[in-house]
């Protein structure tokens, strides 16, 4: 099948023979080309991307009310939309307590989209799909530019079908966004790379920051590779790379400082705590716990997580590999590590300003130094973290593919020739290692450990075969074989994860592998609590109506449970089931509002005797405040941010909001709490009253932990001294 990767003589003519009228440059024409692709582009290639489109929105976009999303963003988000100084600052109640522990760029982007269409599941979740669709659109269309249309359909392919690019975007966490302003920076760059002008070079810096204003220090993962491939490959002079250079870092600067710089310009008295941080800064976030935290495990910042809690398995090169995520990501990392090498070597005598080598090296380096990033970081990592590296592996597939077909099939650099059927044979039997681990999960992966076994061999020997007989159509059906053989595993994940309930808080896709669920920090983790993974949350309203726990209109779903919450950092997912049975559930977490149960009962009684308050309750973590601000419509205190240990609530801080009336109920644990919490707890009791659960609750939904002592204390302006 020579249309694979046809000798570069031939390509042109070929083309020419393309039906249809010449393009004259009017509205008809253009539209005409919208569909059809442009005058010299294969026949299938704008078709093949359209239905690679339809496919990618397909998978995101599957039984999207069903999705459950992560409460944490939905509840700031849903903030966002009661106020614009909460929408402003990211924070997670409409009172503006405390922010969310990342910068507020994505929760902006599905802020606007509730705000103009209504808050819902499908609303929030419109912007994440057309970010996945978006990436997978525009990685076509920069692999297409340098490696021609076989190239780029296979990288958007690719991308398409990654399992945890799949999961993740069916997901309310930021990483869709970061990865959307991510390509975005790519894209600019490598024009700037080709034309050497300096605008091209700025746009890739803005980006940069947008995606910094997403989630901070891992969207600059890929500067490196950014800055080597403009300093190296840019046809204008070294002087002027330089300058080039020096005014796009100055853009990168202003377009990711300039949110921090207001927020820690403004009196913290008049804006919320920054969550996550130690010292109510975004400057601490960025270097602590969104920063150094992340790399080694330990930061000033109690945002670390636990110094090094993972729910990706231990650190070390072998991460990428092991059985929690090799069904996510690894499935192509070994063709693209060898295509990555083999292409830069076929490339080895091009001009200094070659640019498929410019971009060979631009997404080599993306996918090398996320893969060093996460493989080795100690911190807190999460499986879907590594969505950012699948762009990068994806366009090694695509590009690097077809230049190594090209060597192949037309003998180029002898002893380079043989490295694809290598290549092929080496992913072909890890995608078999990679279903064996799941043998038994059900019968699309054994059937998908058939094909790519099938696929893979015919592959293989079709190469073989078709180069030494040299039968170039049997070489392309045996290009097309290897296709299938490495994308049946990443797709029969893909498919899992569209088609079933996924943990909000930490997506996954294909079976269960016993680990790497639960929770973390900033929609970094966290099982519901009471539910396993993989189940929608107690207390979420109908599919079609609200996001996970959700009934923002001030009037809980008929037949609601309780406000559900996420666990801790256990990395399991175990947690008290209770909840999900009694009508109540666990708050989580130590200090204030850890082993207590807030029921729906509760939360009507409360709304009942609101009696003015800005904040219907104050709770200990934001894991407990986001579900009953999403139950509730109401803002809720979290005091200690997600972990419990933020600095966020300080006993005069309490007492005024006491006094002031803003605040009359708040929620202690009988086992007290840590640090400021044991202070603050000691306090509540010794002044607050103690709200019997008999007061909301009849004996026979009453929770399971006291009829008369509940944890919730009532607390009015004279209890102040």
């Amino acid at each position: 099948m020579t249309t694979l990767a046809p000798p570069p003589g031939q390509e042109s003519t070929r083309r020419s023979h393309r039906a249809g009228p010449p393009a004259d440059g009017g509205l008809d024409s253009r539209a005409r080309r919208l569909f059809t692709g442009p005058e010299d582009d294969p026949r299938w290639a704008r078709p093949a991307l359209w239905a690679i489109l339809l496919l990618a929105t397909a998978l995101y976009a599957w039984n999207l009310t069903s999705i459950t999303g992560n409460t944490f963003y939905d509840a700031a988000v849903y903030s966002g939309t009661k106020s614009w100084k909460a929408f402003f600052f990211g924070a997670l109640d409409s009172g503006s307590f405390i922010t969310v522990d990342k910068p507020p760029f994505a929760l902006w982007v599905m802020g606007l989209s509730a705000r103009v269409f209504g808050y819902g599941t499908w609303q929030l979740m419109l912007p994440m799909v057309a970010a996945g669709t978006g990436s997978v659109a525009i990685l076509y269309r920069s692999v297409k530019r340098d490696f021609g249309a076989v190239a780029g359909t296979v990288s958007a392919l690719v991308l398409t079908l990654t399992p945890i690019t799949v999961a993740i975007t069916r997901d309310t966490n930021p990483d869709p966004i970061l990865v959307l302003l991510m390509m975005l920076g790519a894209v600019a760059l490598l024009k700037a790379v080709r034309n050497g002008k300096l605008m091209p070079l700025v746009w890739s810096a803005v980006a940069i920051g947008f995606a910094f204003n997403t989630k901070m220090m891992q969207a600059y993962v890929v500067l490196p590779a950014f800055f080597l491939v403009y300093l190296w490959a840019t046809n204008v002079s070294l002087g002027k790379r330089i300058r080039n250079l020096a005014v796009a870092t100055v853009a990168l600067v202003v377009s990711s400082a300039w949110w921090m710089v207001i927020v820690d310009l403004i009196p913290a008295s008049s804006r919320p705590y920054i969550g996550g941080s130690t010292d109510n800064t975004v400057w601490d976030l960025v270097i602590g716990y969104n920063g150094f935290g992340r790399i080694f495990g330990a930061s000033s910042s109690v945002g670390s997580q636990g110094n090094g809690a993972s729910f990706g398995g231990s650190s070390g090169l072998y991460r990428m590999f092991n059985e929690i995520m090799g069904g996510q990501i690894s499935w192509l990392i070994p063709f693209a590590a060898i295509a990555l090498v083999a292409g830069l070597v076929l490339r080895g005598r091009a001009p200094r300003t070659d640019p498929k080598r410019a971009a060979l090296m631009l997404w080599g380096g993306w996918f090398v130094l996320h893969f060093l990033t996460f493989s080795l970081a100690e911190g807190t990592f999460h499986p879907y973290y590594v969505t950012a590296m699948a762009p990068g592996i994806a366009a090694l597939a695509g590009a690097g593919g077809v230049l190594l077909y090209r060597a192949f099939r037309e003998g180029a650099a002898a002893k380079w020739a043989w490295v694809l059927p290598v290549a092929i044979a080496a992913s072909t039997v890890w995608a078999v290692v990679l279903l064996q681990r799941v043998s038994g999960s059900g019968t699309v992966y054994t059937v998908a450990e058939i094909v790519v076994a099938v696929a893979g061999i015919a592959s293989v020997l079709g190469l073989l075969v078709g180069r030494f007989t040299r039968r170039h159509r049997l070489m392309g059906f045996a290009a097309l074989a290897a296709i299938v053989a490495l994308l049946a595993g990443p797709a029969a994940y893909s498919v899992s994860a569209a088609t079933s309930s996924t943990n909000g808080t930490n997506p996954t896709a294909g079976p269960s592998t016993g680990g790497g669920m639960g929770g973390g920090g900033g929609g970094m983790g966290g099982a519901p609590s009471g539910a396993k993974s993989g189940t929608k949350p107690s207390g979420s309203a109908p599919s079609g109506t609200k996001p996970s726990g959700s009934a923002p209109s001030g009037t809980m779903p008929s037949g609601s449970g309780s406000a559900s919450s996420s666990s801790s950092e256990s990395g399991s997912e175990s947690g008290s089931e209770s909840g999900s049975e009694s009508g109540t559930q666990s708050t989580g977490g130590g200090g204030m509002g850890g082993g207590t149960q807030v029921s729906s009962a509760m939360i009507t009684y409360l709304k009942k005797h609101q009696d003015g308050a800005t904040w219907l309750l104050a709770v200990s973590t934001d894991q407990t405040a986001s579900s009953i601000i999403l139950e509730s419509g109401q803002p809720v205190i979290s005091m200690g941010g997600w972990s419990g240990s933020d600095n966020a609530m300080t006993l005069a801080k309490l007492k005024s909001l006491v006094k002031s009336g803003k605040l009359h109920y708040i929620i202690v644990s009988s086992d007290g709490g840590q640090g400021t919490n044991s202070e603050i707890a000691t306090w509540v009791k010794a002044h607050g009253t103690a709200v019997k659960s008999s007061a909301y609750s009849s004996s026979s939904s009453t929770s399971t932990s006291s009829s008369t002592s509940s944890g919730l204390y009532r607390l009015d302006a004279s209890d102040v001294s």
